[in-house]
């Protein structure tokens, strides 16, 4: 839910209104798949998402996406300036890691990297 998210919030910036098909597009999945990822985004209400409209973050959602985004981002980051390891690798493993770090382990990541990098 949170890959769904992340798009919904990049692609709202991006271009204003988010369709199911702009979601399906952007993470290369079928439309009954977005269709059933905002059905469950609803009902946590973190989307409003009325039939055949575009989709769009409740206060929740915007808040939840974004914090997705900053933790994907800091892994990026962490991996490439810290680690040295390349772009690409380095967006996929965060897509992997972002799911299942704790927050304590994030915290103290985000703490040791701001350390680092001073």
């Amino acid at each position: 839910m949170q890959d769904y998210l992340k798009a919904i919030l990049n692609l709202s910036e991006l271009n204003g209104q988010v369709r199911v098909t702009d979601i399906a597009e952007h993470l290369g999945v079928a439309k009954p798949s977005v269709h059933q990822a905002a059905t469950q985004l609803a009902k946590a209400g973190l989307v409003v998402h009325e039939k055949y409209g575009p989709l769009e973050l409740t206060e929740k959602g915007l808040e939840t996406a974004k914090s997705v985004r900053d933790k994907h981002s800091m892994l990026v980051k962490f991996f490439v300036e810290v680690l040295g390891v390349d772009s690409e690798t380095a967006h996929q493993d965060a897509c992997l890691i972002e799911h299942a770090i704790s927050p304590v382990t994030m915290e103290n990541l985000i703490k040791h990297f701001k350390e680092y990098t001073r």
